[in-house]
């Protein structure tokens, strides 16, 4: 069995989904949280999985891009309207709903490339080992709703 590590992160963020049916097609937020699942079959020379300071390191910047952001479908029709209005403060999805779960995708692909460019460039400080992996990352969008992707 492997060892695991959860980060949690909270982020405001809101959405609309131009191709849901009822109200969430219109503009609204969440309090999500994101979690990173990390695994590996053995601890490092300091009893980890890696430190959670690198967790933190290798996503508070993007995770940032979101908090008080708006994200949205590019084929939206008021995309450009948006776009224009509050600039870096909305977040285009090339032809897809922003919905949790292409969120959680997008979260879980810009984070494996960070885990490999810390294997690869190792932080003297904060290493990580090739064999740690990232499992799964989990974005809740309400207390009791959640989506997940991973490995």
């Amino acid at each position: 069995m492997p060892y695991r590590i959860c980060k949690m992160i909270e982020v405001e963020n809101g959405h609309l989904l131009s191709k849901h049916p009822d109200k969430c097609r219109f503009p609204h937020g969440h309090t999500r949280k994101v979690e990173l699942i990390f695994e590996a079959d053995s601890l490092d020379d300091r009893e980890m999985v890696f430190d959670f300071k690198l967790v933190k390191r290798m996503v508070d910047d993007f995770l940032e891009t979101y908090d008080h952001a708006l994200c949205m479908n590019t084929s939206d029709p008021k995309f450009e309207f948006f776009k224009e209005a509050y600039g870096d403060r909305i977040i285009g999805f090339e032809n897809l709903d922003p919905t949790t779960e292409v969120m959680a995708k997008t979260i879980f692909d810009h984070t494996s490339g960070q885990l490999q460019h810390h294997v690869d460039n190792p932080d003297p400080e904060y290493p990580v080992r090739a064999e740690v992996k990232l499992k799964t990352v989990r974005v809740w969008e309400t207390t009791s709703s959640w989506a997940e992707y991973g490995l």
